[in-house]
């Protein structure tokens, strides 16, 4: 395992690079081989040292990245340098960290395995783990091994714990996906207005035959040709960006080999009506209704945390507190903060959340 070293100081970066089997024949070409970082705390390089750390995994947003995560930052931190003030106050103790990389050309995924994607549940999971437990001096136990992440990480974070308790001990998610009629169905129309640009121009309206597919949620070559769009562009609008990650969702909550593209659509492209069978696939990933079926899992961690701003732009806030409510109702421990902030700009919570992770999975 090729590994290449840069300091940060306090602690050290390590570069890892991973061939995954997991990945390979992924539907979109996606690397199979792939580079993350590794920061380790300033205690793993005291000579002589044999001791273990607590790991955890932070997951990136949609259209973020593992090594995005030790950028540098204007007038802000980056994960590692804010552990590291963590640690120096007292906050915390020492940790080792793990950012994977799971982008995919539509964008990012939701790590879980959708066969129009990729399988990144089983990735991250059932091979980063145990790569970095045989790699590094970690306390290999789940009790000391975490997530966390914001946003689409945030819901990576709380469905990992859900489907691969036998992995996680802790886990955090700030803004994490949920209550998904509010946080996704608006931002629909503006997608099917997007994908109309690229419509089929031969039959308006369409045929008898492409109406029922439209009504199934089939692509009439819309979507393959937004695709194709974007995929020769250098940069993307946010309309653009916005419509992809609505795609993405679909790839990663009703994936279907046989469809055009790997996946289906919640929506009549042509009509914009939603279609309720292929909609209830989405509602059956969402963590509202999701983390009552899983209640076990979830009651078997050591740490739960969740927080939103109450002026999220993507309506997450209504949505945590109806999953605040879903735990509660199946008495799961959890801890839950709302605070003044939107989607945006909020790594400050990590201030919050990682040293509460540290004191649940610490030795």
């Amino acid at each position: 395992m090729p590994i290449r070293t840069k300091a940060i100081l306090p602690g050290r970066l390590v570069w890892v690079e991973h061939e995954s089997a997991c990945l390979r024949g992924n539907p979109w070409g996606d690397p199979v081989r792939r580079a993350f970082p590794v920061w380790l705390p300033p205690q793993y390089d005291r000579p002589g040292s044999l001791q273990r750390f607590p790991v955890f995994y932070g997951l990136a947003g949609y259209l973020g990245s593992g090594p995005s995560q030790v950028n540098w930052q204007p007038f802000n931190e980056n994960v590692p340098e804010r552990v590291a003030r963590l640690m120096q106050d007292g906050a915390m103790g020492p940790v080792i960290l793990v950012f994977p990389d799971c982008f995919t050309r539509l964008g990012g995924n939701q790590y879980i395995n959708s066969s129009a994607l990729g399988a990144y549940g089983d990735y991250l999971h059932g091979e980063l783990v145990p790569c970095i437990d045989a790699h590094f001096r970690t306390l290999k136990a789940p009790a000391h091994r975490g997530l966390f992440g914001k946003s689409s990480g945030g819901y990576g974070a709380l469905m990992q714990a859900m489907l691969a308790p036998h992995v996680w001990g802790g886990v955090v998610s700030h803004a994490g996906d949920a209550g998904f009629d509010l946080a996704y169905r608006p931002h629909w129309p503006d997608t099917l207005d997007r994908l109309a640009r690229f419509a089929p121009m031969d039959s308006n309206p369409p045929d008898a035959e492409t109406l029922a597919r439209l009504q199934q949620g089939l692509d009439d070559g819309r979507v393959k040709a937004f695709l194709d769009h974007l995929f020769r562009q250098e940069r993307l609008s946010a309309a653009e960006t916005h419509a992809l990650m609505n795609l993405g969702m679909a790839a990663t909550y009703d994936p279907d080999p046989d469809a055009p593209n790997g996946f289906r659509l919640p929506f009549d492209l042509f009509s914009g009506e939603l279609l309720p069978s292929r909609w209830q696939r989405w509602l059956d990933w969402d963590p509202v209704g999701a983390a009552a079926r899983h209640a076990p899992a979830l009651r078997a961690l050591r740490l739960l945390y969740l927080d939103c701003g109450w002026h999220d732009q993507y309506h997450l806030h209504y949505g945590a507190r109806q999953l605040q409510r879903t735990l509660a109702e199946a008495g799961v421990r959890h801890h839950y903060e709302e605070f003044d902030g939107t989607h945006s700009g909020i790594d400050f919570r990590l201030d919050r959340s990682l040293p509460l992770l540290y004191e649940a999975l610490k030795a």
